[in-house]
């Protein structure tokens, strides 16, 4: 398998749970450890109503069934997980550097849409704790690769 597809598998296992990755390249405990955390954090965060809810349209009740205070590490331990898993040598990536820098600067911007996402609207609609702090992905990845571009050049 080619570098850069064992970086996209490893991704988009991670972005399917958190963990996968690193079971399939080998790092059982810190696998299983990211599977753990995540469930924890679901489960604590009620966080697989909230998501229902807001796929069948009930935002309202999404956001109540949210439980914040649990929520607010989902972002930092999801692109955490996320960052592993693409720079685990496996994969290859994270090499050159200020790569990490689209990873922290997305979970930044989705944990301030997690607190945001109670009041925001987006058009005059309440988009909620799943799809407020999901839009919040663009602007963290826009502002990590500027960061990124911008520190590289700096460097030279």
């Amino acid at each position: 398998m080619e570098k850069k597809d064992k970086i996209i598998e490893s991704i988009l296992w991670s972005i399917a749970l958190p963990g996968f990755p690193q079971i399939l390249n080998g790092r059982y405990l810190k696998g299983i450890l990211f599977i753990v955390l995540e469930f924890l954090i679901n489960i604590m965060a009620n966080f697989n109503e909230a998501i229902r809810l807001s796929f069948i349209g009930n935002i309202e009740g999404a956001v109540s069934q949210a439980n914040y205070q649990w929520l607010m590490f989902y972002p930092c331990l999801y692109f955490f997980a996320m960052w592993d898993a693409f720079k685990d040598k496996d994969a290859g990536g994270g090499k050159k550097p200020y790569s990490y820098l689209p990873f922290v600067s997305s979970a930044a911007f989705v944990t301030v849409g997690v607190i945001y996402s109670t009041q925001i609207k987006v058009f005059g609609v309440l988009l909620g704790s799943v799809w407020f702090p999901m839009l919040c992905v663009i602007p963290g990845l826009i502002i990590g690769f500027s960061l990124k571009l911008i520190l590289k050049v700096k460097q030279r």
